[in-house]
């Protein structure tokens, strides 16, 4: 199966909406209602926040193009994190965030996250971060080993709202080469 990682262009954001349609949930705790997901989609993983997205110069995405299908996505923001238990739990400044990093599950298991982390920490650097760092669901069991794999530690705690629902993110945090 052949793929690239590229940056992601304007016309990818209705591609973007549907496979977050389909990852996002996979990282939400068992207890998250539909509902409660689908505003999350709607609110923040819609094309129309993809686009912005996309035209934002502080944000990149990195896309997993699988002959001209999206099967995963990264989105960094390269600006201080505005969230002040982040700010105050980051050592390594400045510190690019990785907002987002997604793999469609057809994916998993076959190194597609592993070569998509790579692309993003190198994307980090290029970006002029000392640091890159993430919240993840501390639910999320799978995906916490593999930031921990992928060099992150957790450095602190941050809150998530999740539609009505308020989830526990640690936050987690690695150095760049």
């Amino acid at each position: 199966m052949g793929h690239t990682i590229r940056r992601a262009r304007a016309d990818d954001a209705g591609a973007l909406a549907a496979l977050a349609a389909v990852t996002f949930p996979l990282a939400c705790p068992p207890s998250s209602s539909p509902e409660d997901i689908a505003a999350h989609l709607a609110g923040t993983l819609s094309e129309t926040h993809f686009g912005q997205y996309l035209a934002d110069p502080d944000t990149t995405i990195l896309v997993l193009d699988s002959d001209g299908t999206l099967n995963g996505y990264s989105l960094l923001v390269n600006r201080p994190a505005a969230d002040p238990d982040v700010a105050a739990a980051l050592t390594l400044l400045p510190c690019v965030e990785l907002s987002k990093c997604y793999v469609h599950p057809q994916h998993h298991g076959l190194g597609a996250a592993a070569e998509l982390m790579q692309a993003s920490l190198l994307a980090a650097t290029e970006a002029g971060g000392a640091g890159i760092w993430l919240g993840v669901n501390s639910q999320n069991a799978r995906a916490v080993r593999f930031y921990e794999k992928s060099g992150f530690r957790k450095v602190g705690t941050k809150t998530f709202r999740l539609g009505t629902a308020v989830e526990h993110d640690f936050v987690m945090e690695r150095s760049l080469p």
